[in-house]
């Protein structure tokens, strides 16, 4: 997100060197994360001026259920003003509900909002920018898209892009000319064939996807999408942990890369898309009328049901570390819908909160393996962060015995 700090970062070199370790992101002037969860969803966000840039263009609008991705063009003082008045716009233009129809004309709203602020003498004449924004209404997900910033789905491990980018290099790929990999350093990926800010008449895409539990969500500029792969994004946002991880860790991969554009990476997991406890209460209302007539039934019923839930996986609490189980958390008539099948030494006070609020409801995984990969994940993460915190203790102490090692009234320069 633009802030004053971005804008007055000088410009670097890119850092991409063969075999360059990862760049940290935390920390970074001109940078800005942000995460949260409630019942239904957990978000978190990154974004960074890059390497190159000496000022952030890009802006993202984190406004649960609604969360968007604006890259700004026209230089500074312009893009990151067409981009913020954008996010602005959509926020306060934008349905209730997952209404596509609704929020491709928020998206829309927006267009004419930069070009009237243009106008106005406010940012600068030909700024411009792109949209992407996301509204989750449970199961549903509206989706309005204008530009080349993206949005993916990542669902049981396979990431699938489901917005069109406005770019001259997509009508290249689109045509066969070129191919997706050939597109992100084609010289003309810069080309944009609709923004928001220059043509009144400007159309936003608008559709509504079904999104389901254990669903991950992705925004980015295209700072990342220009830098890594799709396929190196799918690996990253599988084997992060949380929506926060996976955004740092998606920045961290387009820094080091070359950080040469800004670069704004939204995730959002969906927790809870209403229709398993809805399933439910069906299902035990059912159960109920059948017990008032015919017993053998719902004993079958029990039998079936036990048989379906077996199939299901998920990772829990057990005690104070993580648990791995077969079957759905609960209870069904009274009988156990669960059983523990592996236990870890991963306490859960070493996982974010907002990990361990999505723990005490159950995190489904796709397969028993799955499940142990997520685990071995939390461990990497878990022993990455007790390193870092050991060497910023050990950097600490080191500057505190240096300091206490200097005469008292030594030569001043």
């Amino acid at each position: 997100m633009t802030s004053l700090e971005a804008q007055m970062t000088p410009p670097q070199e890119p850092a991409n060197a063969p075999g360059r370790a990862e760049i940290p992101v935390d920390g970074r002037v001109g940078a800005d994360a942000v995460s949260g969860s409630n019942e239904f969803i957990s978000w978190g966000a990154r974004s960074d001026v890059g390497l190159v840039r000496g000022h952030n263009e890009d802006s993202f609008l984190l406004r649960t259920p609604l969360f968007m991705v604006s890259d700004g063009m026209g230089g500074h003082a312009a893009g990151e003003v067409a981009s913020s008045i954008a996010v602005e716009t959509v926020g306060e233009q934008a349905p209730g509900t997952a209404d596509d129809v609704l929020l491709g004309a928020a998206v829309e709203a927006a267009n004419m909002a930069v070009i009237e602020a243009s106008e106005q003498g406010i940012g600068k004449p030909g700024m411009g920018c792109t949209a992407t924004a996301v509204l989750i209404e449970k199961n549903k997900m509206a989706v309005a898209h204008v530009g080349d910033s993206r949005a993916y789905v990542l669902r049981q491990g396979t990431l699938v892009r489901v917005t069109h980018d406005h770019s001259y290099v997509e009508e290249l790929v689109d045509s066969g000319q070129i191919t997706a990999d050939e597109a992100r350093t084609h010289p003309s990926r810069s080309i944009i064939t609709r923004a928001l800010g220059s043509d009144p008449d400007m159309y936003a895409d608008h559709f509504s996807l079904e999104v389901n539990d254990g669903d991950r969500i992705i925004l980015c500029s295209d700072g990342l999408s220009s830098m890594i792969s799709d396929a190196e994004i799918e690996s990253l946002a599988v084997s992060s942990a949380t929506p926060q991880q996976a955004a740092d860790n998606l920045v961290a991969a387009a820094l080091t890369a070359g950080g040469a554009d800004n670069v704004t990476v939204v995730v959002v997991d969906v927790l809870n898309d209403g229709i398993a406890d809805a399933a439910r209460r069906r299902l035990l209302h059912r159960a109920a009328i059948l017990g008032g007539t015919v017993v053998a039934v719902v004993a079958l019923s029990v039998l079936l049901a036990l048989a379906l839930v077996r199939s299901e996986w998920y990772l829990g609490a057990n005690g104070d570390t993580v648990g791995l189980y077969r079957g759905i958390s609960g209870e069904f008539l009274g009988i156990p819908t669960y059983e523990l099948v592996g236990t870890s030494s991963v306490e859960l006070s070493d996982l974010p909160t907002s990990v361990q609020d999505q723990l005490a409801q159950g995190i489904r995984v796709e397969s028993e393996e799955a499940g142990r990969a997520v685990i071995d994940s939390y461990h990497d993460q878990i022993n990455a962060e007790k390193d870092r915190a050991a060497e910023i203790a050990e950097t600490a102490s080191s500057e505190g015995d240096a300091a206490q090692a200097t005469p008292e009234g030594g030569d001043q320069q």
